[in-house]
């Protein structure tokens, strides 16, 4: 399931991509697929592990890229706000469901736009103002665990932070219109628990709604995503250099 719109975030093979915080890999995988050379980089070491089991078995079953492209993947543990990039080493950011983890935002921010190119675009994706709101209402158990959501971003405050960093803001829209009642689901009968028939029953609608994209799903997602979709996502160039534009809202 993919949260970056790679229609407005073009991705071409060879370029240089960092998957900020890749978690699972998701997005990682996808850029790795379009013959990008990618790292996944994460602070928990325990993520990576499968994440470049999965770059192997992509190589292997002839899923990574075209014939004949330079593409490769890479996983790096380390740290957003301190990483062992060089200045403008990368064509392309991502950092997905990230930001609201890290206590200084700010500085990571700052460390993105230090390792994108002049020209460079990045893709930033963090848990809309509303959604998650209704979840922290619901929930403490939510929020409060190690490594959980220590902030609730509204587009102004994100947008302000990444131009501080020396990005230019462009266009953004919101995704996962549909996930947002599934995580309020979860909140009110308790996060873990997964085997409640209301929270199992969704369950089986979005697995069957990703497998199959079925038409009705994807009209009543494009309706919610303004509403209530469970993710922003921000697109920004950093400004100096060549094909740095980005699409406007």
């Amino acid at each position: 399931m993919l949260t970056v719109d790679f229609r407005r975030f073009p991705v071409r093979p060879g370029d240089r991509v960092l998957d900020l915080g890749c978690g699972g890999g998701r997005h990682a995988f996808e850029v790795y697929r379009r013959g990008a050379n990618v790292v996944a980089f994460d602070l928990d070491p325990s993520e990576l592990g499968p994440v470049t089991g999965m770059f192997g078995a992509m190589r292997e079953a002839g899923e990574a890229g075209s014939p004949g492209s330079s593409g490769g993947a890479t996983a790096v543990s380390g740290d957003a706000t301190a990483m062992p990039f060089g200045d403008g080493t990368f064509d392309r950011v991502i950092a997905a469901e990230v930001l609201e983890h890290v206590l200084d935002d700010q500085r990571a921010m700052n460390e993105l736009a230090r390792v994108l190119r002049p020209g460079g675009l990045a893709a930033i994706t963090v848990p809309s103002w509303l959604p998650e709101r209704i979840c922290w209402a619901l929930s403490t158990e939510y929020h409060e665990v190690p490594g959980g959501h220590v902030r609730i971003y509204t587009r102004v405050e994100l947008e302000a932070k990444l131009a501080r960093a020396g990005l230019k803001v462009g266009w953004h829209h919101h995704a996962h219109g549909l996930h947002s009642p599934y995580w309020w689901l979860k909140c009110a009968v308790g996060v873990h628990d997964d085997k409640h028939s209301l929270v199992s029953a969704y369950h089986r609608v979005l697995v069957w709604d990703i497998m199959r994209k079925p038409a009705a799903t994807r009209l009543a997602e494009q309706a919610l995503n303004p509403l209530i979709g469970k993710s922003l996502v921000v697109y920004a160039v950093k400004p100096g250099g060549p094909g740095g534009r980005v699409a406007h809202s």
